[in-house]
Order: C-alpha cells, then sequence, then structure tokens
C-alpha cells in the first residue's frame, strides 16, 4: 500500500503541479507573466457574471418568474 501512495504523491507533485512550479519561478523574472492566469480568470469570471446579470434582467423584465408567495403551512 505503501507504494501506491507514494505512486500518487509522484504524480501529484511531479507532473501535475509542473505548471505550477513553472509559474513560481517565472515570477522571478516576470510578475506580470506569472499573474497573467490570474487576470484572465479574474476577465472571464467578470464576463460571465455581467452575461448572467443580463439574462437575469431579461427574464425579469419579461415576468417569466413565478413570485407567488409560498411558506410552511404552519407559518
Amino acid at each position: 500500500m505503501r507504494s501506491l501512495f507514494e505512486a500518487i504523491e509522484d504524480l501529484f507533485v511531479n507532473v501535475l503541479f509542473a505548471p505550477f512550479d513553472f509559474l513560481r519561478f517565472m515570477e522571478r523574472d516576470s510578475w506580470l507573466a506569472a499573474n497573467g492566469f490570474n487576470w484572465l480568470f479574474v476577465i472571464v469570471g467578470s464576463v460571465a457574471f455581467v452575461y448572467w446579470m443580463i439574462q437575469l434582467k431579461k427574464f425579469n423584465d419579461n415576468d417569466e418568474e413565478d413570485k407567488t408567495s409560498t411558506s410552511h403551512s404552519y407559518l
């Protein structure tokens, strides 16, 4: 069993985390290049948020949402 967990450790440390190690060492040369992925994720998230808000407004303006008030019977 020990060799199985060591194989999993080796997979993650030496293979799957290699891009993160590359970004960590690249930060010494260029902060902007190393954090480019972060900025990319922020931009994609912001665009998705704006699209979501536009869709919510469109459905709200069409009165497609069921706004009936329902609650538990004991209230």
